[in-house]
């Protein structure tokens, strides 16, 4: 596993890492390696890796701590078909407990956005997320279950998805957490370009109790579809 780091090492770049650490204001190792770099990298390696060994490496990367390591690990673990992929969940929900920064959770997010779309049903355990003690993994909840806002012609099944995680979001509001309240607006301002009347029911009923920053947010787009 160690030469899956070692690939990543190879593009480390000590000044970038001192303004990479100072940016982000988390406290771990950080190589200084672009994303672009990242990308590149990790699409090498799901074309050579099967599923098991993929999620091997995923896991191996992401005990490193290293930020670039955990970046790549989810960007490992991120793709549309993996079959099977319950373990790729599971490694992907174990993760959760350690998010503690943005940048690596929302890649981590996208990650396990593929995995909600291709089984929707996991929604059941997305939602024991929204009632958890740990900001982090109740913002996931809302930043993993995105591709809902997103459908301009979405199915019964896909609205009544749709409903459930506005619901979570609605259970939200009053928790005054920055990072809460721009996970809602997010979500929100994204529905807003696909299903603004949602949106709108959605504010009258509690922007009143959003921050400010997040009501104006959420209807950004609102307001450039009334002009």
């Amino acid at each position: 596993m160690l030469a899956y780091l070692d690939q990543i090492k190879a593009h480390a770049d000590p000044e970038r890492a001192e303004q990479v650490a100072a940016y982000h204001k988390v406290d771990r190792p950080y190589l200084g390696v672009p994303n672009p770099v990242l990308n590149d990298l990790t699409k090498e390696w799901r074309r050579e890796l099967e599923i098991a060994d993929r999620v091997a490496v995923a896991d191996s990367l992401w005990r490193t701590n290293i930020h670039e390591a955990r970046v790549a690990a989810a960007k490992l673990l991120t793709q549309a078909r993996i079959r099977p992929d319950d373990t790729v969940w599971d490694l992907l929900q174990s993760w959760l407990p350690e998010f503690d920064a943005w940048a690596v959770a929302d890649h981590a997010c996208m990650a396990m956005q593929k995995r909600l779309t291709a089984d929707p049903t996991r929604l059941d355990q997305v939602e024991q997320w929204t009632k958890s003690n740990h900001m982090w993994t109740k913002r996931a909840a809302l930043v993993a279950t995105l591709p809902w806002t997103k459908q301009n012609h979405p199915k019964p099944e896909e609205l009544e998805c749709r409903d459930r995680i506005l619901g979570w979001a609605a259970s939200y509001v009053p928790d005054r957490e920055w990072f809460i309240q721009k996970a809602i607006a997010w979500w929100l301002r994204e529905l807003s370009k696909h299903d603004s009347q949602r949106v709108v029911a959605f504010l009258e009923t509690h922007g009143a109790n959003m921050k400010p920053f997040a009501r104006k947010e959420a209807g950004k787009y609102l307001r450039a579809q009334s002009e």
